[in-house]
């Protein structure tokens, strides 16, 4: 348990990393206000994620174990809006449209609530 543990942390510090720079990079290069570093985050996140599932289903089946540092070390570090759509896509794939709609208005919808509720009450400590 505790070897799953540090490849955990160290999955995920290797993640988190990967995001900065890739971050850093696009932010450079970036001359308007939109996000592009965020965006690019997430969309290699997503994609990369999307290979990894279609391996590990099929091709290059992993270990719970291992799947869990992959997949939630590294790639939760680096991008949660993957997870986020990997859940989702899941939900479509198994053909629950409700289920995977209302994630998604949920999701965003709760997040932006959230941030909000979370700045006024920071703003009042």
């Amino acid at each position: 348990m505790v070897q799953k543990v540090l490849l955990l942390a160290l999955a995920g510090a290797v993640g988190t990393l990967t995001r900065f720079g890739l971050s850093g990079i696009v932010r450079r290069y970036n001359t308007t206000p939109f996000p592009w570093g965020t965006f690019a985050v997430n969309m290699t996140g997503c994609f990369l994620v999307g290979i990894l599932w279609a391996l590990f289903e099929s091709r290059r089946p992993l270990s719970p174990e291992s799947r869990t540092i992959v997949l939630v070390g590294f790639m939760g570090a680096f991008t949660t809006f993957s997870a986020f759509i990997l859940e989702t896509g899941q939900l479509f794939r198994s053909s629950l449209w409700l289920h995977a709609g209302v994630n998604v208005i949920l999701q965003n919808g709760f997040g932006f609530l959230a941030l909000f509720l979370g700045a006024a009450l920071g703003k009042n400590l």
